[in-house]
């Protein structure tokens, strides 16, 4: 935070930056994992920052919690087990819990000391953490999944940082191999995927290491993400078998959402015309 009560991320490889003007600093600490930060800030409400990066914030986090599940559980013809890689902030699995027809949703986050401060300060996206159905597990996701036995998950969400540090190894074809050792036949994968403006070669080295590891399709998701690199997100599903968009349920879903609706849902797997070239 600049002495103007600016916070400021600098993308240097990108040559762009976002900022935010600050009310104050209300936590800093250094975990086992990483450097946390929780702000106020005079528009956005509480914000939380890992290792300098904006993470989640009061005022734009639901674009990111509803897509990163909503379209996939749709997706799926019928998802009962789910696992939550990372997540710490709980948002995305308040979201899972939504779907009456979920059974078990396990969030496995290696860093325990994101969810204790998102009960603090994003208490509305914990308020599913007990939930009978709400698993949380604070140990390493990578060896979680190379342990799993096979057919023994649905669908499994990469709720994720960037690909560095502690969540490099979420993207390669070694995690996506025992990605699809351990889900059932009709499994799925999403993950986020960065920005498609700036990071367009990342998703292309991403789906063709899900390819090679045997996710026989691939589809790439687009929503907004005020506070994220370019403002723009996407998410990737990767999949054992052909997705089927369930469009009835997603019409008459029986939970109120902010931003996902029957529309988004179609909407959002629009490819723009670049994307289209890049893996025609």
């Amino acid at each position: 935070m600049n002495s103007n009560k600016w916070f400021t991320e600098q993308m240097l490889s990108t040559g762009t930056a976002f900022s935010l003007k600050i009310k104050e600093k209300l936590h800093e600490e250094q975990s086992d994992f990483q450097h946390l930060e929780i702000y106020d800030t005079e528009t956005f409400g509480k914000l939380m920052v890992i290792d300098g990066c904006t993470m989640v914030s009061t005022r734009d986090n639901f674009f990111y919690h509803e897509m990163m599940s909503h379209p996939a559980l749709f997706l799926h013809p019928n998802p009962k087990r789910v696992w939550i890689i990372g997540g710490g902030d709980c948002g995305t699995l308040r979201e899972v819990l939504k779907h009456k027809n979920v059974e078990e949703a396990v969030q496995i986050d290696i860093d325990e000391r994101v969810t204790r401060l998102a009960e603090i300060y994003f208490p509305e996206l914990c308020e599913s953490n007990g939930d009978s159905r709400a698993d949380l597990k604070f140990i390493d996701g990578i060896q979680w999944l190379k342990d799993a036995a096979p057919n023994s998950v649905d669908l499994i969400i990469v709720d994720s940082t960037d690909p560095v540090g502690v969540a490099e190894g979420l993207f390669g074809e070694a995690f996506y191999r025992d990605c699809v050792a351990c889900l059932a036949e009709d499994g799925m994968l999403i993950q986020q995927s960065e920005s498609a403006l700036l990071h367009l070669d990342l998703i292309k080295d991403m789906r063709s290491a899900m390819q090679t590891a045997g996710f026989s399709h691939q589809q790439t998701l687009f929503f907004p993400q005020c506070i994220y690199p370019s403002g723009w997100w996407s998410g990737t599903i990767a999949s054992k078998a052909e997705l089927i968009f369930r469009a009835e349920d997603c019409a008459n879903k029986d939970f109120d959402t902010i931003y996902y609706n029957l529309d988004i849902h179609h909407a959002a797997m629009a490819q723009p015309e670049f994307f289209k070239k890049a893996f025609a």
